[in-house]
């Protein structure tokens, strides 16, 4: 009985040293990132300065702040971003129901699954930036085809993830719930959903970045306001600094 403090104490300290040590490897993991940064914009900017670069074509670290900070005071640069941000969120928040929904509907209906499932195949394996210009003669250059832009970006692979990660579930667990007298709705709730949630945040992370590609490809060719029509014209008045 009396080494028993002495082992809890022994274990407190392990995981304090345990704890310790992870946070100075966070630490230096930060540290390590922020210079390799700071590397890059300075040799970048030495290269401008120096001529080893054209910085006509490349432009520099100090013009690019230069015209940042001249958007900021006329506050152009707001209203780009703003637009972009609007339309990056409203199409993530489409591709994330809409993705939950029908892996759900594919997951209940077997049916449905065999018969869709090529097809969304398909559409997922096809050159996303094909879609923005039939889009653009579909609907008109407006918001709402930017905004279907990027959902057509992200939707096919996001419901193709979450149908396979649902298939995947632990069928014991699908077994226990029909076992005890449960539904395939109380399997949805109960095991599916619940046990999903990390597939789900993970498939949302993705999510983000393929519909913000997908609003900058829209914006591309159908947006007068937005960082990727700013984009667009750094590229055709030559001016990198806005690219």
């Amino acid at each position: 009985m009396a080494d028993k403090p002495s082992q809890l104490q022994s274990v407190i300290r392990f995981q304090e040293a345990y704890m310790e040590q992870e946070k100075m490897h966070k630490r230096k993991v930060r540290i390590v990132r922020s210079m390799l940064l700071v590397l890059f914009l300075a040799l970048w900017e030495l290269c401008a300065r120096l001529g080893m670069i054209d910085d006509f074509i490349f432009s520099s670290p100090s013009r690019v702040l230069f015209c940042f900070w001249k958007m900021v005071r006329d506050g152009s640069i707001f209203a780009h971003i703003g637009i972009t941000l609007f339309e990056t969120v409203v199409s993530f928040a489409i591709v994330t129901a809409s993705g939950i929904c029908v892996a759900v509907l594919l997951w209940a209906s077997r049916s449905a699954s065999e018969i869709l499932e090529p097809y969304l195949v398909m559409l997922n394996s096809l050159p996303k930036s094909a879609l923005a210009p039939m889009l653009i003669v579909w609907m008109g250059s407006h918001v709402h085809t930017i905004i279907a832009a990027a959902v057509s970006v992200a939707v096919f692979g996001s419901i193709l993830t979450l149908h396979t990660g649902f298939l995947s579930m632990d069928p014991d667990k699908i077994r226990l719930i029909y076992a005890l007298g449960g539904s395939k709705k109380d399997v949805l709730t109960k095991v599916l959903l619940p046990g999903s949630v990390p597939l789900i945040l993970s498939n949302m992370k993705v999510n983000v970045g393929l519909c913000l590609v997908g609003v900058i490809i829209g914006e591309f060719l159908a947006a007068r306001r937005g960082l990727g029509y700013l984009i667009i014209y750094g590229s055709q008045v030559f001016s990198c600094v806005y690219i």
